[in-house]
């Protein structure tokens, strides 16, 4: 199988439609970075389509039938959405499975010092990154401070262009000597990934005040969000890239982003849902968290929150016995929708040409991700190969297949091990990424648009 770039295969009308989505894609990553962001403006979108809170129709025992949309938002950092399918769930639901956390900084709980003049936070790195690509870039700070009278503050500084920006310092060159002898693990330590965030000493403090700039910029949070620096125990504070998604390329084909990984395979899976309308089959987006550091947590792929959704959702259809579930979703299809590891000409060596993706020729089909030996991955069996390969060729949507890296190079993984067992069918599925877990990823217009085709096309006709 040989593919060919898709922007040779675009109408006029076509490419405009591929602009255009594009364009709604790029506005929806830079404003929503955080998983509690996407969770929240995915909420407001799919309400404004007709989607009711699970939860709320659960409460009032309000029958569900086909054509009706529900949402269940799992405490605000992951979010499953489905619509009901003419079919009994018997005979299961098709599934699009993304992750909407990303590579960043987590500020800590007691996270406030002064050094010298200058008031810094400790932070914590947040998935698999190279820690020398967040030193001496713009950062911004986002999140939540849940404070004892039981209110939650909402943290964002840095979007709005009047806002100031964060930073992790560097060691400059000219005295970088010993530095640059390192190896590029050990070139910043990740116990010195310290967030600057301040060097003005409070006026009028009292004498015997230690830390002034400390106490400034604790003064600023008093003013602006009502909190104080115990407040910090109970918060979720992000650092992640300043600054919107931008297009990538003289030719404007590529974006690049903070995020893609794995937003890019959320958000048109949302769309897709939101498109596909009522099908054959009951259809779902499953939106986790916690997918980069192993799908942990209640909001993650391995909590029991998705298997609660799928029982209320069995029981307001009239399936209301132990084993409904458990049949629904051995009956099920899904695809795990996640990015891979898209080839980039300057670092050849680590792939196998015959089985790597590139950017520009489509959504990419990983049967099995993991490491060296397939560990960790699901390896979706011939049969649901063959079954996704149709449901592609009947609807003409060009895709690749590929392997993350060459064996013995590296590898990773996804949520699909974790979904498979639930007997689900289920094979990886994404958009081939540049750059992947930098703080600025790379992808193809051309990628973001096939594989919003590809989520829908699975949607309504997958058997």
């Amino acid at each position: 199988m040989e593919n060919k770039s898709l922007w040779l295969s675009y109408d006029e009308a076509t490419q405009n439609d591929l602009l255009a989505f594009n364009e709604g894609y790029k506005a929806f990553i830079s404003a929503n970075k955080t998983e509690r962001e996407f969770v929240s403006a995915s909420v407001e979108l799919v309400k404004s389509h007709g989607f009711k809170d699970l939860d709320e129709c659960f409460k009032s025992n309000t029958p569900l039938k086909p054509g009706d949309k529900v949402y269940a938002n799992n405490r605000g950092k992951a979010l499953d959405l489905f619509v009901i399918g003419r079919k009994p769930l018997s005979q299961g639901m098709n599934i699009l499975g993304a992750h909407i956390d990303s590579p960043r900084l987590d500020i800590k709980q007691r996270p406030l010092y002064e050094d010298h003049d200058a008031a810094l936070l400790k932070a914590h790195y947040y998935g698999g990154i190279k820690k020398y690509q967040w030193v001496a870039i713009p950062l911004t700070i986002k999140g939540v401070v849940a404070t004892m009278d039981g209110s939650v503050k909402t943290i964002n500084i840095g979007d709005d262009p009047n806002d100031p920006v964060v930073g992790i310092s560097d060691l400059l060159i000219h005295l970088a000597g010993e530095q640059m002898k390192k190896t590029a693990s050990e070139v910043i330590n990740g116990e010195a990934m310290n967030v600057t965030i301040g060097s003005i000493p409070l006026k009028d403090a009292p004498k015997d005040t230690k830390e002034p700039v400390k106490a400034n910029i604790l003064k600023l949070l008093k003013d602006k969000y009502g909190i104080d620096e115990d407040d910090l125990i109970s918060a979720e504070l992000e650092v992640v890239p300043n600054g919107a998604a931008r297009d990538y390329g003289l030719d404007r084909s590529m974006i690049m982003g903070y995020g893609h990984d794995d937003k890019v395979c959320a958000y048109t899976s949302l769309m897709a849902l939101l498109d596909a309308g009522e099908c054959e089959y009951t259809t779902c987006c499953c939106l986790t968290d916690k997918e980069e550091v192993g799908s942990i947590g209640a909001t993650g792929a391995q909590s029991v929150a998705f298997e609660n959704h799928v029982t209320m959702i069995n029981i307001l259809c009239g399936f209301d016995h132990h084993f409904a579930t458990r049949r629904c979703l051995s009956a099920s299809r899904m695809l795990s929708s996640d990015v891979s590891a898209g080839f980039d000409p300057n670092y050849p060596s680590v792939n196998d040409m015959h089985n790597t993706c590139f950017l520009g020729q489509g959504i990419v089909f990983n049967k099995y991700t993991g490491a060296r030996g397939k560990s960790g991955s699901n390896d979706a069996s011939a049969e649901y190969v063959a079954k996704v390969r149709k449901v592609m060729a009947d609807n003409g949507i060009q895709y690749q297949t590929s392997e993350l890296g060459g064996v013995d190079v590296g590898g990773g993984g996804t949520i699909a091990h974790i979904c498979a067992e639930y007997d689900i069918e289920v094979i990886d599925a994404g958009i081939a990424v540049q750059n992947m877990h930098a703080p600025y990823e790379v992808v193809s217009k051309a990628d973001v648009y096939d594989g919003y085709l590809a989520y829908k096309a699975f949607l309504k006709d997958m058997k």
